[in-house]
């Protein structure tokens, strides 16, 4: 038997009809409270108005609260690709983890394990495209930090889910940060928004540009994350837009 034949029903009232036709994203968060069971409770209440299609606990259980054909409740203010009704366009999984204000343990491996067999199921039945796997933080890059550095993208890229490259290590050399102007900050943006981040081209590097470039490091070169552009995340970001 399957981890995916395993799935549990546990029903959120916390969900309305899509807008636009079927999901073609996959977005992943993490819980960030004290206990799975904590979660589970919240994303059911119906005065939190918040849900998510999956939750996954540390020890591989999976809960499914919202029909797939259902819109969820999870991403909040968001935007990619031009597109801001990020619930109606993705399935959401929660994976159980306290989060940055509460420790941010490691991801066990076998939740890691029920992750990445339920994401492929998911991407595999929806055809849904690597680019288009996306992390909380990637839609929402001033407000979430989940499901954050800590989590293996690359092991889920190695089973086929997601978008992704080897990161270019940390090393010395120029570095864009914040205040700085110019030619060079127009062109990170543009490619910053042409990969599908909700950033405008103003040749200023501002508080927007520095928590998306924190968000880009957080799924694609976590090795350090701060908001500054330096050589190995501009380089990994040109490397990404290359593969797609």
């Amino acid at each position: 038997m399957s981890i995916l034949d395993k799935i549990q029903s546990v029903p959120s009232p916390n969900h309305n009809e899509r807008v636009g036709g079927a999901a073609d994203m996959l977005l992943l968060h993490y819980t960030g409270m004290e206990t799975g069971e904590g979660a589970l409770e919240r994303l059911c209440d119906p005065a939190a108005q918040v849900s998510a299609h999956y939750l996954v606990f540390e020890d591989g259980r999976i809960v499914c609260m919202v029909d797939e054909g259902r819109r969820a409740w999870h991403a909040g203010v968001a935007s990619w690709a031009g597109e801001a009704d990020i619930n109606s366009r993705s399935i959401g999984i929660e994976i159980v983890n306290p989060g940055h204000e509460l420790g941010y343990p490691d991801f066990p491996d076998a939740q890691i394990e029920a992750v990445t067999a339920l994401a492929g199921d998911i991407v595999s039945r929806r055809d849904i495209a690597a680019v288009r796997v996306l992390a909380h933080s990637d839609v929402a890059p001033d407000r979430k930090a989940d499901p954050g550095e800590k989590f293996p993208w690359g092991r889920l890229a190695e089973a086929g889910v997601g978008h992704w490259v080897p990161p270019i290590e940390p090393m010395e050399g120029p570095v864009l940060g914040l205040g700085d102007r110019g030619d060079q900050i127009s062109e990170l943006q543009f490619q910053l928004a042409d990969f599908g981040y909700g950033i405008a081209v103003d040749g200023w590097f501002g508080e927007v540009t520095a928590n998306v470039v924190t968000a880009f490091q957080r799924h694609f070169r976590p090795a350090q994350v701060d908001g500054a552009a330096d050589l190995s995340t501009v380089g990994t970001l040109r490397l990404l837009r290359d593969a797609r």
